[in-house]
């Protein structure tokens, strides 16, 4: 009897103790993960559940506000041939997509209407194509408005707001008509880094959002939705890598906006139209007599169509930008620790608008004003939408140097076309306006001898 009790109190004295084990560990981890909730929440500012429902409440807002905004584009273009300028190349046909903004407007990409015949455009879920007219194209920064006269294109129809610069890890939807199918599409994705970038299409440097979502081809002009707004305007990848996409920030996308209101079309981005070298070298800090706390960039070439050129002479030293410091390596403050060129501060100003530049000169701080405008260069970079220019005196075929006319030596034109050419293209400055370089194209004179010869 007495074996039988104390068997008995062993085994709840046991189970008492793995109770209380239990509820100590139950406790440790509950603690422990409450911990980690906080430290996560303090750290990005949401919790993993809202940061999971805000990327699906994007995905679902980008869905219903694509069916009444996005639409398909069909171009059909012709672009000419700059080795035989009174001859175009075959005609081919592309397909984009875009999306309506205030004004019955469509905003879509450059490089989807450039060289066009005709335009049409097809609504979701709609079985017709309406004509569409090329209102106004800016190039250098890819992006185009359309207009349709077609009132019944409208019906049914809501413009999407534009919103601000997302910060990096925040959601975006991006929405169109990729290849692989010809419905709408949707991909979600994060932006990764935002930055001056290279823009293929017009070869010029400004703002872009480098984003994770997919960005095919057919993609291009299409949205990408932040919330219930647009945050950018899908335009191209980065070729060799996956799930690098790209998009045209709002910043740029108002900045061409406004500069076709206020114009009456598409004007350009200002330039400074200056060359400079970074002063991150100590003995060349110490050459210009530069302060510890003095930072700037170097005036190493300046354009002479620029305003600039009757302003700063070289070896100046840019110390700060309409207040704004600019640190050795040419970058400002932007953002929430982040760094970006000045060059972006310089691209956002309107034409004709001044900029106040405080700079070292031969040791003296001084503080000027530019007036900033639009420069062309030399050689132009591209020359979309118009026909190519050329002269025929006894044979000989002249024509301007052109980039487009450097690219028909293939792509990879920088070493397959004359050296000569290809650094007068893109180095030599013009030393007035409406300067050109013409060249020696053809001689068909020596073809007509030979013709005769052998007849």
């Amino acid at each position: 009897m007495g074996s039988f009790v104390r068997i008995a109190r062993n085994l709840l004295w046991s189970s008492f103790c793995s109770q209380s084990l239990s509820k100590n560990v139950s406790q440790q981890l509950f603690t422990s993960s409450a911990s980690v909730f906080k430290s996560y929440k303090f750290r990005y500012g949401r919790t993993p559940v809202r940061k999971h429902r805000e990327a699906n409440a994007t995905h679902t807002t980008a869905v219903e506000l694509a069916f009444n905004s996005v639409v398909k584009i069909f171009t059909v273009s012709c672009s000419p041939n700059y080795l035989l300028p009174w001859q175009n190349k075959s005609q081919r046909e592309t397909m984009g997509s875009g999306f309506v903004i205030l004004g019955r407007k469509i905003l879509t990409n450059a490089h989807v209407v450039a060289d066009h015949s005709f335009v049409l455009v097809r609504k979701h879920g709609c079985p017709t194509k309406y004509r569409a007219e090329v209102k106004a194209v800016g190039h250098e920064c890819d992006l185009a408005i359309l207009v349709i006269e077609n009132k019944e294109f409208w019906d049914g129809m809501n413009p999407l707001e534009l919103g601000d610069v997302p910060f990096l890890q925040e959601a975006v939807a991006v929405v169109g008509y990729p290849q692989g199918g010809d419905n709408i599409s949707v991909t979600k994705g994060v932006v990764s880094r935002v930055e001056p970038t290279q823009y293929v299409h017009g070869a010029s440097q400004l703002m872009a959002i480098q984003i994770d979502a997919a960005i095919n081809p057919g993609n291009s002009g299409g949205p990408a939705i932040m919330g219930s707004k647009v945050a950018g305007v899908a335009f191209q990848n980065l070729s060799g890598a996956e799930n690098i996409g790209y998009i045209i920030p709002v910043p740029v996308i108002e900045h061409f906006i406004s500069g076709v209101e206020e114009n009456g079309k598409y004007i350009g981005f200002c330039s400074l139209g200056l060359s400079c070298q970074t002063t991150e070298n100590v003995h060349l800090r110490n050459h210009f007599s530069m302060l510890p706390d003095m930072t700037g960039v170097l005036v190493s070439k300046i354009n002479p169509l620029s305003d600039a050129y009757k302003v700063l002479k070289k070896d100046d030293i840019i110390l700060s930008f309409d207040g704004v410091p600019i640190a050795n390596d040419g970058t400002v403050p932007f953002r929430n620790r982040e760094r970006i060129t000045f060059d972006h501060l310089v691209s956002m100003k309107k034409t004709n608008e001044k900029a106040l530049v405080r700079i070292l000169r031969d040791g003296q701080e001084q503080e000027l004003s530019i007036i900033l405008q639009p420069i062309q260069p030399l050689v132009p970079v591209h020359q979309f939408d118009k026909l190519p220019s050329y002269y025929i005196f006894a044979g000989l075929v002249f024509i301007p140097l052109t980039q487009p006319y450097l690219h028909e030596y293939g792509e990879d034109w920088y070493n397959t076309s004359p050296r000569r050419l290809c650094e007068r293209a893109l180095r030599e400055l013009p030393k007035k306006a409406n300067q050109q370089l013409v060249i020696l194209s053809q001689v068909k004179v020596f073809l007509i001898l030979v013709q005769i010869l052998y007849s």
